[in-house]
């Protein structure tokens, strides 16, 4: 009876201890479920949030590149459309009015606007140097050679051919320009015809090589100078030095 009583108690006891095996491997498998589960989710929030900010932080700073750049490509767009106006319009102003009032301003250089000395040199021997010197307010050409009347002379001496300038002697207002003046011929002043003079006038000529008024009348020497039929006169020269070459 007792033996029987056993059998059962023990079956009982297994089936416990099985069923509380069961239980604990359940409880095992859950806890473990909750433990992967929470990794999982760490793991899932952290591109999310940590790293993204450090992105975000980057393109940002890419952004501001592109931004800096876009707001320095519109500030360039906008210099270049500002810019391009005033070029277009300072160049077209600038050029065609600097060309035609350069045109306009240029005149004739002639005794009005002018003021012209004859001072005779020790080098070359019987020479003398004209010097003429913008007073005007405008620029002045100085066209050809002077035209020189020493004492009403009757005829004007000739031009030394061989001084011709490649171009026209233009004086600014306050420049000067020269012309040489062979006096006589010979080292002594011994040519033909030799005589006093003690007066003379320049006159001038315009591009068309008609002769202008009025005539410079600067004065000589109180002794006058020596001329005679060798007298001739220089081009109109931007160089005193070139003048007195010939």
């Amino acid at each position: 009876m007792p033996a029987f009583t056993a059998r059962p108690r023990t079956r009982l006891f297994a089936a416990a201890t099985v069923a509380l095996a069961a239980l604990s491997l359940t409880a095992c498998s859950d806890k473990q479920g909750v433990q992967d589960e929470g990794p999982a989710r760490t793991n899932a929030t952290a591109p999310t949030s940590t790293p993204a900010p450090e992105k975000t932080g980057g393109t940002g700073q890419a952004g501001g590149s592109t931004e800096g750049g876009s707001t320095s490509g519109d500030s360039q767009s906008g210099n270049s459309s500002t810019g391009g106006g005033k070029g277009s319009g300072t160049g077209s102003d600038t050029g065609s009015g600097t060309g035609s009032n350069t045109s306009e301003r240029s005149v004739p250089c002639s005794g009005a606007n002018t003021k012209v000395t004859a001072q005779p040199v020790s080098r070359p021997v019987n020479h003398m140097l004209l010097t003429v010197t913008n007073t005007g307010t405008k620029t002045c050409d100085l066209y050809y050679y002077p035209a020189l009347n020493f004492d009403d002379a009757q005829s004007v001496p000739p031009v030394m051919k061989e001084s011709q300038p490649q171009a026209v002697t233009t004086l600014a207002p306050g420049r000067s320009g020269y012309a040489g003046v062979a006096l006589s011929g010979g080292d002594d002043g011994s040519g033909a015809n030799g005589r006093t003079a003690r007066s003379l006038a320049v006159y001038f000529y315009d591009r068309d090589n008609n002769g202008i008024s009025p005539a410079a009348t600067p004065a000589l020497p109180p002794n006058g100078v020596h001329v005679d039929d060798s007298l001739r006169v220089t081009y109109w020269l931007s160089s005193a030095g070139d003048a007195l070459t010939y």
